[in-house]
């Protein structure tokens, strides 16, 4: 028996199964699809909100602040990037500057630092091209960006290296309370028993936990669409940009993205089926001509390409409890905006909620560094020649757009929890990200795959299954 179950590994779910790693526990993760960020994590705006618009008194407000302050030494002891670039949330009325000044006050009252209203000679002096008719903007210092996926491949890698562990393609299909304990039941026909299950299942929270509560739950799926621009785009600007907020919404923002490109968006819709991540026409249009209330120009012909990403939202706030009629079942779901930021406190929040369920003893052999996959392309000329001669695999340039040498990807393969996909590679390495998306770089990450894994060519998986990468007859 497990001490711990945690369904969902998604950005919460590693949270969470990085911090119970600190103690002496028994942690097993289920992970639904092939790889870990495969749902709600992979698509979204990569921000880490400052937190001033949230709502006084609710978790959002809390974990907002304390998951903010975190990243700093979270990034720095797991080996991922983040920047603290800032954001602008612009005025371009009156109304809006008296918006702005209101957020302030919220954001100072919820214990926000770095808060500050410009005017418009000194917005402009930040952000040359934002538009002229702007009168002002709440500057929050604060604000940063991160790759949603590379946070999560760290805390899910340092959660495995200590000791948690990690069932990939393993779907719940249903959970029996027993005396004391659960018995989840898996698609594969897999039984898991635990003492205690943490539901941190994104956008099928709300199947899991009626699974086990008569308190019935019902996700509504938000689905944003974003346009990505290329590195040049990413010079546009250096804050992120947002607009003031609606009730429901923060709006489409324009900022640039951890590794230097352009991202706008997300619109948003709410949908009637909670996974049609369709991309639109309409929905990309939608999202240009908002990023161009902005900022002057969105150059269409450096969009490299447009996806969408779903919010489970069930209420207004975050639940983060146990279910009412199910002991040691912990509900941590309807995690929509800021649910990246938050994540991090969110996984202290639930571990002290375990406090009073289950012994804490801390495991000294815990180690809470993680060294990431070398970037080969940021090093010095003398230290690529140093780094080919120990491995001629970084001489072998298999990604020219983001310049991804060989060496990356077998890495990126054979490290813990390593890609087992294509998409798998990209996320941890950007192969494939780059201008021509994959059209001169797929089928060589392909055959890595399989030599690496040693299975046939056909059975590489672009991301789930169903979806080889090529197909043929084998003999």
């Amino acid at each position: 028996m497990t001490d711990v179950l945690i369904i969902g590994a998604g950005v919460v779910g590693s949270a969470i199964a990085r911090e119970l790693s600190k103690y002496e526990l028994d942690i097993t993760i289920l992970e639904k699809d092939s790889d870990i960020a495969e749902g709600v994590t992979k698509a979204n705006s990569g921000i880490v909100h400052a937190g001033y618009n949230e709502k006084i008194g609710t978790l959002k407000g809390k974990l907002n602040r304390e998951g903010n302050d975190m990243f700093d030494s979270l990034s720095k002891d797991l080996d991922f990037k983040f920047e603290r670039n800032g954001a602008l949330v612009l005025g371009f009325s009156e109304g809006d500057m008296v918006t702005l000044e209101e957020l302030k006050k919220n954001g100072e009252e919820l214990g926000i630092k770095g808060l500050s209203i410009l005017d418009k000679e000194d917005t402009l002096n930040l952000e040359k091209n934002i538009k002229e008719n702007v009168k002002g903007a709440l500057y929050a210092k604060t604000s940063g960006i991160v790759s949603p996926y590379e946070m999560t491949i760290a805390l899910a890698e340092n959660a495995a290296l200590n000791g948690a562990r990690f069932k990939l393609n393993s779907e719940v299909t249903g959970i029996e309370k027993v005396d004391g304990f659960y018995r989840v039941k898996l698609k594969n026909g897999e039984e898991i028993e635990a003492q205690i299950v943490i539901n941190a299942a994104g956008l099928y929270g709300d199947k899991i936990n009626n699974m086990v509560s008569k308190n019935v739950l019902k996700v509504k799926g938000v689905k944003g669409e974003y346009l990505l621009l290329d590195k040049v785009s990413g010079k546009l600007t250096n804050k992120t940009l947002f607009t003031v907020p609606k009730k429901d919404t923060k709006g489409v923002l324009v900022t640039k993205t951890v590794e230097g490109n352009l991202l706008v968006g997300p619109n948003a819709e709410e949908l009637d089926d909670v996974f049609d991540f369709s991309v639109t026409e309409e929905g990309s249009t939608e999202v240009n001509d908002k990023g161009l209330d902005l900022i002057n120009e969105i150059p269409e012909k450096r969009i490299i390409t447009a996806f969408s990403g779903i919010r489970p939202h069930i209420k207004s706030d975050f639940i983060i409890e146990e279910a009412k009629d199910s002991k040691n079942f912990i509900n941590v779901i309807g995690i929509d905006s800021p649910g990246l930021t938050c994540a991090p406190a969110i996984a202290v929040y639930v571990k002290d909620l375990l406090k009073d369920k289950i012994e804490l003893k801390e495991d000294t052999s815990f180690n809470g560094k993680r060294k990431g996959i070398l970037r080969f392309n940021e090093l010095s000329f003398d230290e690529k020649n140093e780094v080919i001669k120990e491995n001629r695999a970084y001489g072998k340039l298999i990604c020219k757009c983001e310049l991804i040498t060989e060496g990356e990807i077998v890495d990126a393969i054979n490290r813990p929890l390593g890609a087992r996909t294509v998409d798998g590679v990209k996320r941890r390495t950007r192969a494939s990200m780059g201008g021509c998306q994959g059209v001169g770089c797929l089928i060589p990450i392909a055959t890595i795959i399989s030599r690496e894994l040693d299975i046939p060519l056909n059975k590489v998986m672009k991301n789930n299954k169903n979806s080889n990468v090529i197909g043929f007859k084998e003999d």
